[in-house]
């Protein structure tokens, strides 16, 4: 395991509410309504984010519009990088928060 994969799975532990499950065949967090809340992607965490919130997380060195094939960006959902890892459990919350609010 890397270090983002450890990181990342402590984090699953600490974020209220999820579950471990799969996004693209990645680790993710899944929330109570079966979404992804946020994912790990190449030793990054792929959150969803909005406003205030997402230019923040584009603004971190590194961190860039999540794209999961080349030139078909997800709309609101920012890459970021381990280097930033000490970010990444605010950005999962704040998006496991937004995801869950989804309907099925």
């Amino acid at each position: 395991m890397t270090d983002a994969e450890i990181f990342f799975t402590q984090l699953i532990k600490e974020i209220p509410d999820v579950k471990v499950g799969k996004m693209f065949g990645s680790l993710c967090m899944k929330t109570p309504n079966g979404k992804a809340g946020a994912m790990l992607w190449h030793d990054n965490i792929v959150v969803k984010l909005a406003g205030d919130s997402f230019s923040a997380a584009l603004g971190l060195k590194g961190s860039k519009v999540f794209e999961p094939m080349e030139g078909r960006p997800m709309k609101e959902w920012a890459q970021i990088p381990f280097p930033h890892h000490e970010d990444w459990k605010k950005y999962a919350l704040i998006s496991c928060a937004a995801v869950s609010l989804i309907k099925k």
